[in-house]
């Protein structure tokens, strides 16, 4: 009795039905799932009017150029604005401070992944954004969630991308394709480039994938 066919037919039965159960274990998520609670913090100019921000707008401009460079009417609005605003005894420079404090945080929370995700086996849904084709299947790419995101418009915050490489390759039927993975969710801060038909622009991604599996939406 020929038992080797047999023993690979089981064998290859217990993977197929491991592969099933370890897909069928994955969870669902949605892109809210990915971002962090946010932070709370105190924002110093959420009771200025829109005189006052108009005002520190035209000092911040002004302080964006060398002293040499510095427009003759720009410098003029520059000053009289920061008269106004010292006389109304709001600390400029304090302000400025406080501006950039606010600037880091936001990034911080645009890139901050989620600790309890990543390890996890997920299935998500999004578009794909091809990076690297091979014999037209994007075996490389970006998950984003709305069809566009990075094409002409800002582009999400880094938590809300994942960057998914699918060695298999997924047959792209347009620019952006919208897509379930599957697969183990990771964290990896990373730059991307995006390329389209007039330039391209570096995108930062905060979640990896190697993906399991890909399926059309």
């Amino acid at each position: 009795m020929n038992i080797v066919p047999r023993a690979i037919s089981v064998s290859i039965l217990a993977i197929l039905v491991s592969a099933s159960t370890s897909l069928g274990a994955a969870l669902q998520i949605g892109w809210d799932d990915l971002a962090p609670p946010p932070t709370t913090y105190e924002n110093p100019f959420a009771d200025l009017t829109n005189e006052q921000l108009d005002d520190l707008r035209t000092v911040l401009r002004a302080q964006s150029f060398a002293e040499d460079e510095l427009p003759d009417e720009l410098q003029t609005s520059a000053e009289a604005a920061r008269l106004r605003l010292e006389e109304q005894d709001l600390d400029i420079d304090w302000l400025f401070e406080q501006r950039q404090m606010i600037m880091e945080k936001r990034r911080e929370e645009a890139v901050s992944t989620r600790p309890d995700m990543i390890g996890s086996e997920i299935r998500m849904p999004g578009y794909l954004l091809p990076l690297d084709l091979k014999d037209g299947r994007a075996v490389e790419f970006l998950l984003v969630p709305t069809m566009g995101a990075c094409i002409h418009t800002p582009p999400p915050p880094a938590n809300q991308m994942v960057h998914v490489r699918y060695p298999a390759g997924v047959e792209v039927a347009g620019l952006y394709t919208p897509i379930w993975i599957s697969g183990t969710l990771s964290s990896n801060l990373s730059e991307q480039t995006v390329r389209y038909s007039d330039g391209e622009a570096r995108i930062e991604v905060s979640y990896a994938m190697t993906a399991d599996l890909v399926e059309p939406f």
